[in-house]
């Protein structure tokens, strides 16, 4: 199912409610905080808040589906050729889907028949002649995330995805700010699935 683009953190009696949203390509992020007193008033805003949600989750999977939609080739960093491992679940799945897996990993030579590459660099100099990278599926802890993203904008990869619990929030901002699509925490399976 669905996993709304928000999360409630709370502490200290203080409730913080974020919602991402990444309309048009570019990922927002709104954090209210919620006090006794805003609780008091929780009845009145409740249903203000639902058609900001439903508008937010609208526009985020609006944008999720056409990124996956217009895709046709995946490179996807911290692939493993261990089929117990869940890039090499995703990525077979995915394939199924029609996409073209390109494995970037330099601890393996292949995956699944196809070349890997020991860098996003190798992978994109690989793919001058055929079809371009269309996302950078990321399946590396979140302290790799920022280097990921310096490569990206380097080589102009136009999109990249974090996979579910891969959250580096100041490196998806750098990246959607200088204009890639940008999906964190959120499985690419799971949601190309949603689409049927």
């Amino acid at each position: 199912g669905f996993t709304p683009p928000f999360s409630w953190l709370v502490r200290r009696g203080v409730a913080d409610w974020t919602v991402r949203d990444a309309a048009d390509g570019v990922e927002l992020t709104w954090t209210y905080r919620f006090t006794l007193s805003h609780a008091l008033a929780w009845p009145v805003a409740a249903p203000l808040l639902r058609v900001f949600m439903r508008g937010a989750m609208e526009r985020c999977l609006a944008a999720i589906a056409a990124l996956l939609a217009r895709a046709r080739t995946i490179a996807v960093v911290g692939l493993s050729t261990d089929p117990g491992r869940p890039s090499f679940g995703v990525a077979r799945a995915m394939r199924a889907y029609g996409y073209r897996i390109v494995p970037v990993n330099p601890e393996i030579g292949r995956w699944e028949g196809e070349p890997a590459f020991p860098t996003l660099a190798a992978a994109v100099e690989a793919q001058r002649a055929g079809s371009p990278i269309d996302i950078v599926d990321v399946f590396r802890r979140s302290e790799h995330v920022a280097a990921i993203v310096d490569d990206c904008l380097r080589l102009r990869l136009p999109a990249l995805w974090l996979q579910l619990g891969v959250i580096d929030e100041a490196a998806a901002a750098r990246a959607a700010a200088a204009g890639m699509t940008v999906v964190m925490d959120r499985c690419i399976l799971v949601e190309r699935r949603s689409l049927g």
